[in-house]
């Protein structure tokens, strides 16, 4: 995988917690996130697959890679974006995500896309 620098890619995070979802008591605490990607470069690229790494408030760390997002493998063309929203089951109220994405440009070149590190808090946890 080449460094990202050729191919800027730009991606924000919006965290939601779903209380409804969640059971504190049992600690579940359920969060939706929605990504936005957008293609800075000059090129058409390709989201192939992607890995994260989620870890709670315990240290426990969850590492999940697959195909595309949201059973899609979105064509960026240059100034596009592409929005989607998922989720993730923590057993504590913090946690943190990250990774990247894998992408393909239209030469073939193949190359990741970090996701910088976000926070999942309940609300009115962290200060």
């Amino acid at each position: 995988m080449e460094k990202n620098e050729h191919y800027p890619i730009k991606i924000a995070v919006e965290v939601n917690y779903l209380p409804e979802q969640s059971d504190e008591s049992d600690n579940r605490f359920v969060f939706a996130y929605t990504i936005t990607i957008t293609n800075e470069s000059n090129v058409t690229v390709k989201l192939v697959s992607r890995h994260w790494i989620i870890t709670d408030a315990n240290q426990y760390v969850q590492e999940v890679r697959g195909q595309g997002v949201v059973g899609e493998q979105p064509v960026l063309h240059p100034g596009q974006s592409f929005e989607y929203t998922s989720g993730t089951v923590l057993a504590t109220q913090v946690g943190t995500m990250s990774g990247s994405y894998q992408m393909v440009a239209e030469d073939g070149t193949k190359f990741d896309a970090p996701i910088p590190q976000f926070v999942l808090s309940v609300p009115r946890v962290l200060h």
